[in-house]
This record gives structure tokens, sequence and C-alpha cells, in this order.
């Protein structure tokens, strides 16, 4: 189990990065929700052992990991929003260079490791490819293969599907599934779908503050009774946000689907079933307002 306690940082141009952050994160996939800007990098660096911050405390099983963060390192596995790599350098040469740093020694063992990863990952076939040349997907499942390498307890992945294509992502979907229950996943991200799809338990960050964490189905059902839909032109959309409480819109076949909440029907509203973009904008919204 990961825990962070009342984790706080503020950098040294005034930024309030995070503001009294508490989570428990237990095995499997856990979600945590954010737009640009709210903090979400910062506490995956910060977990990372990447920086320190300012107060609070995370604790990784019986590992404190702002006092003891080479250990932690050593049950990690981190892929960051930008990660960049050698010119000119296969996949299963950087791959075998990362996990000689990894400490990965034994030569006959790290071979078994990185051709069993470049597998895992489907880039068995591509391996003398120079990393460089990859497509965005690729280049995010090779990411995914140098975290795991030496069987990481503790795997945290930054924003890893943006820019994806559909097919892209849904090959990295399965391959973060494929890793099962076993590890605390981390997946940082502010595409609502990733969550939606993939974890058990989430939570939403803005401005350096938890707002929202829970089951998506759990915290999704909460809404049922309250989303109600309607289809308008762009004119109609824009005097209807000045009267009610638009939490999202969209647009559907060159017109645009808003969604409201509210206790009782709107006029000309119809209900519609409650998704986890809605607990997301909501969430957003009502934390604005309290500001």
């Amino acid at each position: 189990m990961l825990n962070i306690s009342n984790v706080s940082k503020t950098y040294a141009n005034g930024v309030k990065a995070l503001n009294s952050v508490n989570l428990r994160i237990d095995k499997g996939l856990f979600g945590l929700l954010g737009p640009n800007g709210a903090g979400k990098s910062s506490l995956m660096r910060t977990i990372a052992t990447l920086q320190q911050p300012d107060s609070g405390t995370i604790e990784f099983g019986d590992l404190n990991v702002l006092t003891q963060p080479n250990e932690l390192r050593q049950r990690l596995g981190y892929l960051p929003q930008d990660f960049g790599v050698y010119p000119r350098v296969s996949a299963v040469d950087l791959l075998n260079h990362l996990a000689i740093l990894k400490g990965l020694n034994n030569k006959a063992e790290r071979r078994e490791a990185v051709d069993g990863l470049l597998a895992h990952t489907n880039l068995y076939q591509h391996r003398k490819k120079a990393v460089s040349g990859y497509s965005g997907g690729m280049r995010q499942r090779f990411g995914i293969a140098q975290a795991l390498l030496g069987n990481p307890d503790l795997l945290i992945v930054d924003e890893p599907t943006a820019g994806l294509d559909p097919e892209e992502r849904n090959r990295f979907h399965n391959l973060l599934v494929s890793l099962g229950e076993e590890k605390v996943i981390i997946l940082s991200t502010h595409i609502v779908d990733d969550v939606s799809e993939l974890c058990s338990n989430m939570a939403v960050l803005g401005d350096g503050k938890i707002l929202l964490e829970g089951n998506p189905l759990e915290v999704t059902d909460k809404l049922n009774g309250k989303i109600w839909r309607k289809i308008v032109s762009s004119d109609e959309a824009a005097d209807i946000e000045s009267e009610f409480a638009v939490i999202s819109k969209r647009l559907l076949a060159g017109r645009t689907v808003l969604h409201v909440l509210s206790d009782a029907a709107p006029t000309g509203f119809e209900s519609t079933p409650a998704n986890l973009e809605d607990v997301y904008f909501s969430t957003l919204i009502a934390s604005r307002n309290a500001a």
C-alpha cells in the first residue's frame, strides 16, 4: 500500500502545486484525474523521489519514501509524461543499457529480462529499430518496458495515452491490464475514459488538492437522476449556459450536446445516465465556485 499524508509543495516562483494531499492507494490500477496544471505531475515526481515536498510523509509498505529514496527506487517503475531517448540506438540496446543501470548485472538474466519485456510490450519484432524512430504508441510501450525492469512493486505512468491514436491507446490499455493486481499502479491523466475503463479506484486533483476520491462506478451512481441533456445549436447553447448549471458540452453531428446538473428536470431537457465525465466536470466546477 502507498500512503500519502499531508503532502504539500510550493515552487520557488510561488506556485503551490500540492496542498495537503492525502491518499491511500492499494494494489491494482488507481486513476488520478485532473486538468493540466492541477498538480498531477508534481505529485508523481514527488512519489518517484525526483523532488522533495515541503511537508508531509509518503510511505510504501514499510518504506519511508522521503528518507529512503534509494530503497524505493529499487521497487519503482516510472514512465514520465515526456522522456528522451538516445538517437540511433536500437530498442534492445537501449533497454539493455537501462537494465545495467538498474542493477541487472548478470548477462544471461539481463538478456532474458530484456527479451521478455520487449515481447510483453509487443516490440520484439521491432527490437533492432532505433527507438527515436518509433511511433508515439511504440515509444510509450517501450517506456512501459523500461519501467518494468526489475519487476517493480510500484508503477507510475504519467499521461501515458496523450496523443495516441485509438488503436495504440487500446494496446496500451491492454498492456496495463495485463500487469494484473500484483502491483500498485498509478495512472495519472486528464483523459476521463482511461480511468473509467481501467481503474477500480480514483481521485480527482484540482489546484493541488484532492477534490474527490472513490470507486468510479460508485461516485458516478451518486449523480444518476441529476444529469439532464439537451441537443441545441451553438446560439442556443450560450443562452442556456447563462441560465443553468451546465457542467459539460460537446459536439455531435455539428450540434452541441449540453449536460446540466440539477435535482429537478430543467425545461426542455431529458434525463440521461450519469458518466464519469459528469462526475469529473461537476467536481471541478464545484471546486472553482467554492474558491
